[in-house]
């Protein structure tokens, strides 16, 4: 139990218009009953108040507002300089739409302490009904996607950024969060790259975090994102072996588009697909 008090853990919330769930969050990281927690609450200017709101509730909070909405990877990349530069053992990321059990960290830090290669930990995700959001993600090369997959894993290829446990030393050898991603695969990215880097990548089924999974995103953004996000993703990432099949496989999915928008077919997302694709080549000319 020592040792495990001497584990310093900065929880890192990444806020933008939370507040119908902020404060949930909020409480169940402080009711958790790991001691010397540190919270730090960094805000990608939210104009709904709940940053404010929290600022009156919270005392001991860190409180970071950011100038502008700087996306996933840059928004907690500044609370993760801001832990690190404070001796930050680990890091905990929570989506301001999640919350955590009591003894999550506990769990979490014993899992570390039996598991010495692992470098990024996720707790079993549940949905609020009790049903399992997520227990492990698999990255499915031919068909260029990720998936969450629901079974009884313990390693992963790769952990959802909605709840993990970093250790200090993965930021030491693979920098942070890629800020190339605005939003989504960020996590698959940031879990490829530890893996490259020699840190496994795991599931504690015996720690459980819950995800409500609330967006400000319409579903023609996030379809913009996913697809945006994705391509950068494959490109960075694909391995060698794979690379000409992706090639063959993005002609023709982008041939499918153009049949798509030409048809009629699903007009507004084929047009945020195809927005997507065009996004992607002036990224990858820069």
């Amino acid at each position: 139990m020592k040792n495990m008090k001497q584990s310093k853990i900065f929880v890192i919330i990444l806020n933008y218009n939370g507040k119908g769930t902020l404060r949930e969050c909020l409480d169940s990281v402080f009711k958790a009953d790991y001691p010397g927690l540190e919270i730090v609450l960094v805000d990608n200017n939210s104009i709904d108040g709940s940053f404010e709101e929290m600022k009156k509730r919270f005392s001991r909070v860190h409180f970071i507002k950011n100038s502008e909405n700087l996306g996933f990877s840059a928004g907690n990349n500044v609370g993760i300089r801001f832990a690190l530069e404070r001796m930050a053992d680990y890091v905990f990321l929570l989506n301001n739409d999640a919350w955590v059990k009591k003894d999550i960290f506990h769990k979490l830090i014993q899992f570390s302490k039996k598991h010495p290669r692992t470098g990024i930990i996720s707790p079993l995700i549940l949905k609020p009904d009790e049903s399992i959001w997520f227990s492990g993600g698999e990255i499915d090369w031919v068909r260029m996607r990720t998936r969450h997959v629901n079974d009884n894993r313990v390693n992963s290829d790769y952990v959802t950024g909605c709840a993990m446990l970093i250790k200090k030393e993965v930021f030491a050898k693979t920098g942070l969060f890629d800020e190339d991603y605005f939003l989504y695969y960020e996590d698959a990215d940031f879990c490829v790259r530890a893996k490259n880097a020699d840190f496994d990548v795991k599931i504690d089924r015996e720690a459980v975090a819950y995800h409500r999974e609330v967006s400000e995103i319409g579903n023609l953004n996030k379809t913009y994102w996913l697809v945006l996000s994705g391509l950068v993703f494959f490109r960075k990432n694909t391995p060698k072996l794979w690379r000409p099949w992706m090639k063959i496989y993005l002609f023709f999915r982008k041939m499918k588009n153009k049949r798509d928008i030409k048809k009629g077919i699903n007009v507004k997302t084929a047009t945020k697909v195809q927005k997507a694709y065009e996004d992607c080549a002036n990224f990858l000319r820069k």
